[in-house]
């Protein structure tokens, strides 16, 4: 034919290559494209239109008020929810249950309800997920407008069914969440951080804790350090020092406090105050040492709490202390 395609054959391509574009579009999303929101283990293909949120965990339509929220608790809370989660106990919130029904997820099991709500003169149509993994219970709640066409059923149950948990969340994704940058981890991982607020770092567990959470309560006390960005504080200068004695008071996790050092430092070039304790592990009975930081400013005080076993407290207390040097307000 020297390269020249007939009309038939060139129709028959093209009725090929539209079919093959028809069917992609109708594949279901795959859960290995989920989409994780910033600092989230858990995560799904949310529906076309939403969008991971900048504050709070989730997705969100704001022209719409459309809205996917992920809320990630502790794995033996599935049990109590599965329990206690019926009609009078969303009644009590607003809510009218309509259906409630088990799913079969590619993480596990899972409890979905689909409801409505009425709310500041506004109605609602709900779905609320509760999904059990190995290690976290995953509740999604998803909510649109009643009026809303976009988001139907199908749509929103095609985007649950996508749900994902991964193993964790990286370190700078986590630091990305927080009001403050710490320059130098000084060889710790982070264990956690609360969106806005504070961050958890810690050293890495040991390999033969990791198996079993069993093994893990029953570890030796790992070095671990607070760092907290909270509103409000002491105005007058005077006061940072009976202030850091009643902040170390709410240090949780120790008993048979001594304090040996308490005295204002100079902090990143503002005032501060340092506060050091001989104590044992409140779940071990272990020595441990424990020191606080407050390093004050306009508004607000950073809280740096830093806790470790006493066998090795002098090289901990230095990583402690590069830490604390490298912390600054964003």
């Amino acid at each position: 034919m020297n390269g020249h395609r007939t009309p038939v054959v060139a129709a028959a391509r093209f009725a090929a290559m539209l079919a093959l574009a028809v069917l992609a579009l109708a594949l279901p999303a795959r859960a290995d494209d989920a989409v994780f929101p910033l600092g989230s283990r858990v995560g799904l293909v949310p529906p076309s239109g939403m969008v991971a949120s900048d504050t709070f965990d989730g997705f969100a339509d704001p022209g719409k008020d459309a809205a996917i929220l992920i809320a990630v608790l502790p794995a033996a809370a599935f049990s109590q929810i599965e329990k206690t989660l019926d009609t009078d106990v969303l009644k009590k919130q607003g809510v009218s249950l309509e259906k409630r029904e088990p799913i079969k997820l590619s993480i596990g099991k899972g409890i979905l309800l689909t409801a409505r709500q009425a709310a500041d003169k506004a109605r609602y149509r709900k779905w609320l997920l509760v999904a059990e993994t190995s290690d976290v219970t995953a509740l999604i709640t998803v909510q649109v407008p009643e009026q809303d066409s976009t988001y139907s059923d199908r749509i929103i149950r095609a985007a649950l069914a996508t749900l994902s948990v991964r193993p964790r969340v990286p370190d700078a994704e986590q630091l990305n969440l927080l009001p403050f940058s710490i320059g130098n981890l000084a060889g710790f991982h982070v264990d956690g951080a609360l969106r806005g607020r504070a961050v958890m770092l810690g050293d890495a567990l040991e390999e033969s804790a990791k198996d079993t959470a069993k093994a893990a309560s029953e570890e030796s006390p790992r070095a671990h350090m607070l760092i907290a960005a909270v509103p409000g504080g002491p105005a007058d200068l005077d006061d940072h020092g009976n202030f850091a004695r009643l902040s170390f008071n709410e240090i949780g996790g120790i008993k048979n406090v001594r304090i040996t050092v308490s005295e204002p430092l100079r902090i990143g070039g503002q005032s501060g105050y340092q506060m050091m304790a001989e104590a044992k592990d409140a779940r071990t009975g272990t020595d441990v040492m424990v020191v606080q930081w407050l390093r004050f400013g306009s508004g607000g005080f950073l809280q740096m709490v830093g806790i470790a076993p006493a066998d090795s407290w002098t090289g901990t207390l230095a990583r402690l202390r590069a830490v604390r040097d490298s912390v600054e307000l964003k």
